[in-house]
């Protein structure tokens, strides 16, 4: 086995640290478990700790470009929300936000698979009647995911469909 690049170990251990923070006090719907845990989850799918700062917290692009350089910048910009609430009703903000990561790249795409598994698994088992509308939106968003990683994507629709027969059968 290789040993671990140092640089990169402290990258994701800065990273670890800084979305604790930005996440601190934030919890998840229906589990009411830290929201930081649901960033460790997709790390465990795929290297993606920073994927919700930006969307999620009061941390923008900028900051994230400054602490961790502009690679890891970019792929967070894909991972972000671009819809705004004045853009429309929640069909229409969440056919731009699919139509801006039909644009990423493969890797982004990945990442993406590896969040909509850890969120489609949380709001499947722990959620209510909004179920019934994110499996729609997410079954829809699959659509553009196909170049992320394979298997990623069979486990995303996996999930999918295990959502559709507890909440759409």
């Amino acid at each position: 086995m290789p040993a671990p690049d140092l640089a990169a170990m402290l990258i994701v251990l800065d990273a670890c640290a800084y979305a604790t923070r930005m996440h601190a006090g934030q919890q998840r719907k229906y589990t009411g478990e830290p929201y930081v845990l649901h960033c460790l989850e997709v790390v465990r799918i795929v290297a993606a700790l920073l994927h919700d700062v930006v969307e999620d917290t009061e941390a923008s692009i900028e900051d994230v470009r400054n602490q961790f350089g502009e690679e890891i910048a970019r792929g967070v910009a894909w991972l972000t929300d671009v819809s705004r609430p004045d853009d429309g009703n929640r069909a229409v903000r969440k056919t731009i936000d699919r139509d801006h990561l039909a644009q990423a790249p493969a890797d982004v795409k990945t990442v993406k698979l590896a969040d909509v598994i850890s969120n489609t698994r949380s709001i499947v088992d722990h959620g209510d009647g909004f179920a019934r509308v994110y499996l729609r939106e997410i079954a829809a968003l699959l659509e553009v995911l196909s170049e992320g990683h394979p298997e990623l994507l069979q486990r995303a629709k996996a999930e999918v469909a295990r959502g559709v027969a507890k909440w759409l059968a």
